[in-house]
């Protein structure tokens, strides 16, 4: 854990830049700074804060799952046999080794997490949930939904300017 605060102070310019950079994390600090309004030393220098306090944490390429041929995504319940702390780490380390998952949630409901999987085909999750999914620590049950079509991605969300 860090003692980082949970929240950091942002303005109106912080939110501009950062909805700005997640339409397009590639463009220069010039073009940021003539989208969000500033001189580019002032949103330099305010980047470089939002990157320092985890604000913003990284730049990455968002890809074509399909053109991959990753196209099948499905969603797993997990339900565990135990849910103390030590149980809930064991799980949580041995999940992030599993690449075909894609987002892992704890969550408050009759299941204990939601696993987004993202497989080739239905033949590939089946193995993964066999023999992956199913061999973490403490599972006890699965129960699986399979995506039909997908509407709407993180990677294409758009972040509200508004505090």
């Amino acid at each position: 854990m860090t003692n980082m605060p949970a929240s950091v102070e942002m303005d109106e310019f912080d939110r501009r830049i950062i909805a700005a950079l997640v339409e397009d994390g590639r463009m220069t600090v010039t073009d940021l700074a003539a989208a969000v309004g500033l001189s580019k030393t002032p949103c330099q220098v305010r980047l470089k804060r939002l990157q320092q306090a985890g604000v913003i944490r990284g730049f990455r390429a968002i890809v074509d799952p399909a053109k991959l041929g990753l196209d099948h995504i499905a969603f797993t319940e997990v339900k565990l046999s135990d849910t103390r702390e030590a149980a809930l780490r064991e799980f949580n380390a041995a999940v992030r080794r599993i690449p075909e998952v894609e987002e892992c949630h704890m969550l408050a409901s009759n299941f204990d997490y939601l696993l987004k999987v993202r497989t080739a085909d239905i033949r590939r999750y089946r193995m993964v949930l066999g023999e992956k999914i199913s061999a973490l620590p403490h599972v006890a049950s699965t129960s699986t939904f399979v995506a039909m079509e997908t509407v709407m991605e993180a990677g294409h969300r758009r972040i509200s300017r508004k505090g």
